[in-house]
C-alpha cells in the first residue's frame, strides 16, 4: 500500500492532499508559502502531512504538483536572457508582433508596451528559406547559423529560441540548428519551434517558442532542486507537474516544454472542482477560486472545463492550450487605500502575500486588506484559525481598517462593508468575461467556491449575478491540490492544416488526425501508461475563408465518418452563432489539427456523508454579532465537520473549518448534501 500527494502552491498558502491507495481515505494540510523558494514550503508541508497521517513519506510513490514558477518569471519579468535566431528578413518578427492593445478605446494613449522576451541585440538572422508546402528554396548555410552563435555567446545567453519561417512545415533546418548549437552553445537549453509549436502564423509561433525559453532555465532549477530535495525525504517518489490544460506532464515534460505550465496553478482548482460536483451531479457552473493574492474563474459546460488556444499572462499572448480561466488581482490580502487625489476607495491589485500577510494574522502587516475588513465584519471569527494554527487577532485588523475610515469619514463598519463590496464587483467583472461575454448567461449556471477565501464572499457574488446555487465542496481551501491529485497525465500534437472544407478528402483527414494521435500517445508510452488506458480525442481550428479570427471546434469521429466534414462546418456556424449572432453562407477551412491523449484519473470518490436531520444543532458553536450593511445581526457559527447530510443552515451563518470560512448571507441558506457539500440558494428557493 501506498500514498499519492497533491501539491498547490499558491501566493499566500501551500496545500497539501495525501490520498491512500488502500481505501482512498485523504488527509489534508495547509502551510504559508515560502518566497523565492517554494520548494522550502513543500518540504515543511510534506513533514507536516506525513506526522498527521501518521507514515512515513517513503510511502508516497506519486506527487502530483501545480506551480506557478512559469508564471512568476513572466509577471516579474525575471526570466533567461534569451537569443533568437531566425530567417534572414524577419529579425524584427517580435517587435511588429500584432497590432493589439489591451484595454479600452483608448488605452492606446497610455499603453507603455513592455520589451520583447528576446532582445533585438539578441536576435540574429541566419540564410535559409522553406515555403509554405515545405520545400527547401534556400539551402541552409552553416556558416551563417556558427557566426550567429558565437555572436550570441559572446553576449551571454542563457537559453535559445530557433523560429524559421515556415518550419511547421518542414523541421529539417531547425533540426540542424539545434545540431550546431550543442557545439557552439554547450549547456544552454534550446527550444525549436518545429517542436513547442508546429503551427502557422510566425508571430504567434516564434513569441511562443521565445517564451519557453525565457522560462525554461527557472522552471528546470526548480524542478530538478525539488526532484533532489523530494527524493530527500520521499525516496523513489515519481514527480508529475500540473499543465495549464488540467493535464499532468513528467519532470522531464516540465523542463523541456514550461509554456505549457503558465497557467498550472489555477488549472488545479478546476480539476477538482470537476472532480467534486461530478459527484455531486452538477454539470453547468462557474469556478470561484478566490486565494490570498488573487481570484481566477473559469466555465465549466457538461462537466468538461473550457479550454483555449491562447495563454495569456499578463500582457503576454502565447500559442499553448489552457483551461480558459480569467485572473483578478482580487484575494484575502488584496490592500484597501484611499488616494490622496481622488479620495474614493480601492482594493487591490497589490497583495500583502502571506509575508507579512493581512494585519489580523498578527505577522507584522499593517496595511488594511480584504481579509482584515471581513474579520471587522465579524465573517470571519476570531475563534478561527487559519491553517490549523494561525490565531486571528480582531483588533489588529480593526486598527488596520481605521486607516480608511478616517480617510473616508466613515465608521469602520461602513468601511469594511465597502471594502468587501469593492473586492466582490471586481469578481464579478472577472466572472461576466467567462460567461456572458461568451454568449452564456449566468442565472442559468451554478458557483462552485474554493480557495481560502472564496466561501466568504461567493454568497455575495451570487447574488449580483443571480447564479444559483452557490457550492462550497468539503475541503475548499485545499480544492487545488485535490485537482492535482485527481487528474490524469496529458500530452497532444498538432499541425498546421490550411485547406478548405470542399478541397480536403476525409479519407486524408482521418489519416492525419491518426497521425497526430500516435505521435502524442508517445509521451504516455514513455510513462509507462498502456495504450488501453489512454483516451484520444480530436479538434480543429476553423474559420471562414477570408477570415483571420478562428475557433476551435471538437471533431467526433464517429460523427464524420456517418456526415462527413461538413458535420464540423455545422459545429462551427453553431458556435459562430452563439459568439456573433450570425453565421455565414461561404466556404468553411481548417487551420490547424489537433490530437489530444489523456490517462486514466485517478480513482478518488468522495466519501458519503452520515445522514442526518434539518437540524443543525449538533454542529452549533456560538452566536455573535456580525455587520450586514450596517446592521448588527446575531450570527449562528458552526463547525462544519459536525455538520451532517440534509442539514439546513438559515443565514446569517458563519461556517468554520481548517482550510476556509463559509459565510451564509440573510435571506439564504445553506443545505448539506450526501457529498458534505455546502448548496447556498435563496431562502425561498426550492433546492
Amino acid at each position: 500500500m501506498g500514498y499519492r500527494l497533491g501539491i498547490d502552491v499558491g501566493g499566500t498558502f501551500t496545500d497539501l492532499v495525501l490520498v491512500s491507495d488502500h481505501d482512498n481515505s485523504f488527509n489534508v494540510a495547509k502551510v504559508p508559502s515560502t518566497a523565492p523558494d517554494p520548494s522550502l514550503g513543500v518540504i515543511a508541508g510534506i513533514r507536516k502531512l506525513a506526522s498527521i497521517a501518521k507514515i512515513d513519506p517513503n510511502e508516497i510513490h506519486s506527487l502530483m504538483h501545480g506551480t506557478t514558477v512559469a508564471t512568476n518569471a513572466v509577471l516579474t519579468g525575471d526570466g533567461a536572457r534569451v537569443g533568437l535566431i531566425t530567417t534572414q528578413g524577419y529579425r524584427y518578427v517580435l517587435q511588429i508582433a500584432r497590432s493589439f492593445i489591451p484595454g479600452g478605446l483608448g488605452a492606446w494613449v497610455n499603453f507603455n508596451k513592455k520589451p520583447p522576451l528576446a532582445a533585438l541585440s539578441l536576435t540574429q538572422e541566419v540564410t535559409e528559406r522553406i515555403d509554405a508546402a515545405g520545400n527547401v528554396v534556400t539551402p541552409l548555410d552553416e556558416g551563417s547559423v556558427i557566426a550567429a552563435m558565437r555572436k550570441l555567446r559572446e553576449k551571454g545567453i542563457d537559453a535559445l529560441a530557433v523560429s524559421l519561417i515556415h518550419s511547421y512545415a518542414n523541421e529539417v533546418h531547425e533540426r540542424r540548428i539545434a545540431e550546431l548549437a550543442e557545439q557552439e552553445l554547450p549547456g544552454v537549453p534550446i527550444s525549436l519551434s518545429s517542436q513547442v509549436v508546429p503551427e502557422m502564423q510566425e508571430y504567434e509561433r516564434t513569441i511562443t517558442t521565445v517564451a519557453n525559453s525565457y522560462v525554461r532555465p527557472a522552471v528546470e532549477r526548480y524542478v530538478d532542486n525539488f526532484n533532489r530535495e523530494l527524493r530527500e525525504i520521499c525516496g523513489d517518489v515519481r514527480l508529475h507537474i500540473l499543465r495549464s490544460d488540467g493535464g499532468l506532464t513528467s519532470a522531464r515534460g516540465a523542463g523541456s516544454s514550461p509554456v505549457n505550465l503558465l497557467m498550472s496553478g489555477p488549472a488545479g482548482g478546476v480539476a477538482g472542482a470537476i472532480w467534486i460536483t461530478r459527484q455531486a451531479g452538477y454539470k453547468d457552473f462557474l469556478t470561484f477560486d478566490m486565494g490570498g493574492t488573487s481570484t481566477d474563474v473559469c466555465l465549466v459546460r457538461d462537466g468538461t472545463a473550457e479550454v483555449r488556444r491562447e495563454t495569456w499572462v499578463g500582457e503576454l499572448s502565447v500559442r499553448a492550450s489552457s483551461i480558459d480561466t480569467r485572473t483578478v488581482g482580487a484575494g484575502g490580502g488584496s490592500i484597501a487605500h484611499v488616494p490622496e487625489l481622488t479620495k474614493a476607495l480601492r482594493v487591490g491589485p497589490q497583495s500583502a502575500g502571506s509575508t507579512p500577510g493581512p494585519a489580523a494574522y498578527g505577522k507584522g502587516g499593517r496595511k488594511p486588506t480584504v481579509t482584515d475588513a471581513n474579520v471587522v465584519l465579524g465573517y470571519l471569527p476570531i475563534l478561527s484559525k487559519l491553517g490549523g494554527d494561525m490565531q486571528i487577532s480582531r483588533e489588529l485588523a480593526v486598527e488596520a481598517v481605521e486607516t480608511v475610515a478616517s480617510a473616508l469619514d466613515f465608521d469602520v463598519y461602513r468601511a469594511a462593508q465597502g471594502v468587501y463590496d469593492i473586492v466582490n464587483e471586481n469578481m464579478v467583472g472577472a466572472l461576466r468575461l467567462v460567461s456572458v461575454q461568451k454568449g452564456f448567461d449566468p442565472r442559468r449556471l451554478g458557483l462552485v467556491a474554493f480557495g481560502g477565501a472564496g466561501p466568504l464572499h461567493a454568497n455575495a457574488v451570487a447574488a449580483l449575478l443571480g447564479c444559483w446555487p452557490v457550492i462550497v465542496p468539503p475541503g475548499p481551501g485545499v480544492l487545488c491540490a485535490f485537482g492535482d491529485v485527481t487528474t490524469s497525465a496529458r500530452d497532444e500534437a498538432a499541425r498546421s492544416f490550411h485547406r478548405r472544407f470542399r478541397e480536403t478528402p476525409l479519407e486524408e483527414l482521418q489519416r492525419l488526425l491518426r497521425e497526430l494521435a500516435e505521435r502524442a500517445s508517445a509521451s504516455l508510452d514513455n510513462e509507462g501508461i498502456a495504450r488501453s488506458d489512454q483516451t484520444v480525442r480530436f479538434e480543429a481550428d476553423v474559420r471562414y475563408s477570408g477570415q483571420i479570427l478562428h475557433q476551435t471546434i471538437p471533431i467526433d469521429l464517429d460523427l464524420l465518418d456517418k456526415e462527413g466534414i461538413e458535420a464540423i462546418g455545422r459545429q462551427f456556424d453553431d458556435v459562430h452563432k452563439r459568439l456573433y449572432t450570425f453565421a455565414l453562407k461561404v466556404d468553411h477551412e481548417f487551420i490547424n489539427l489537433r490530437a489530444i491523449v489523456e490517462g486514466a484519473s485517478t480513482p478518488i470518490t468522495a466519501p458519503t456523508l452520515a445522514a442526518g436531520s434539518a437540524d443543525p444543532s449538533a454542529a452549533y458553536l456560538e452566536s455573535r454579532q456580525a455587520s450586514f450593511r450596517g446592521e448588527m445581526l446575531e450570527t449562528h457559527i458552526y463547525d462544519r465537520a459536525k455538520l451532517l447530510q440534509g442539514n439546513v443552515i438559515e443565514g446569517p451563518a458563519i461556517i468554520t473549518q481548517l482550510d476556509s470560512t463559509t459565510l451564509v448571507l440573510p435571506g439564504h441558506k445553506g443545505v448539506i448534501d450526501h457529498v458534505g457539500n455546502i448548496v447556498i440558494t435563496p431562502a425561498e428557493q426550492e433546492h
